[in-house]
């Protein structure tokens, strides 16, 4: 007789789907693993004898993680920081090389002078050591800054520099930026999550899970040399107004 049970490989498929003002569905995209927790506290009844005689649940919790491959501003603002979008991204520029104009104004202007944000450093490329910024009338060694340009000491003339900016792309498609300020406690964004896994089997199928409304509890960002990153997000479920957590859906 063919068995009626089906079983399930691999990370599934997560997507959140935020309340509120950034209510876009979000894929965990990359997902490298999920876990989730049902978990009770308990009480027992016991009377003369070693083992309870009554058994009792107690207060519920449901709580999950994701690690996940790509890195999703949207995601991390939709279940974590709950900010207001706007569009363009703040972009960095590390280590851009140039050179000091060899003769007057001795200036470099970076490649995003126009969409300067901030001045990161610079550094002489021979040596790599630092240059000083400097109000008004630099020596050797210093520089000042005005609108993205660069203007350094005759004494610097013709010298190979590398700059470090931020600078603003507000072309279509160039990403978003919140800008995450202090809430108030007790605010948090909320979100649905779906998650399902396919049947390993050839046969068609799947199993699910969706949680009505979720609160994530953590986002966790690292890096490591020679790896790729993993960032983690913790989540909690939590009933909503008809008193109902979500629901599962499995094969038959």
């Amino acid at each position: 007789m063919p068995s009626t049970t089906s079983v399930a490989f691999g990370s599934g498929v997560l997507i959140a789907t935020p309340s509120g003002a950034n209510a876009t569905p979000v894929q965990f995209g990359a997902l490298q693993d999920v876990t989730l927790d049902f978990s009770f506290s308990s009480k027992q009844l016991f009377g003369q004898y070693q083992f309870p005689i009554a058994f009792a649940r107690g207060e519920g919790k449901i709580s999950g993680k994701a690690k996940f491959a790509n890195i999703d501003g949207p995601l991390y603002n939709s279940c974590f920081f709950g900010q207001t979008l706007a569009a363009g991204q703040k972009l960095w520029s590390y280590n851009e090389a140039g050179a000091v104009a060899s003769s007057s104004p001795y200036t470099y202007a970076t490649a995003n002078a126009s969409a300067f944000d901030a001045d990161l450093g610079v550094v002489y490329a021979s040596s790599g050591l630092a240059l000083t910024r400097v109000a008004t009338a630099p020596a050797v060694g210093q520089y000042t800054l005005a609108a993205g340009v660069y203007t350094f000491n005759s004494g610097d003339s013709g010298k190979a520099i590398l700059v470090s900016y931020s600078y603003t792309q507000t072309a279509a498609g160039s990403g978003t930026r919140a800008v995450l300020s202090n809430k108030l406690m007790g605010a948090a964004p909320t979100f649905q999550i779906d998650f399902y896994q396919s049947n390993a089997n050839a046969t068609a199928g799947q199993w699910s899970l969706r949680l009505y409304n979720c609160v994530s509890t953590k986002l966790t960002v690292a890096t490591k040399i020679q790896d790729f990153g993993i960032p983690e997000l913790d989540f909690e479920a939590f009933a909503n107004a008809a008193n109902n957590l979500g629901e599962i859906n499995t094969a038959i």
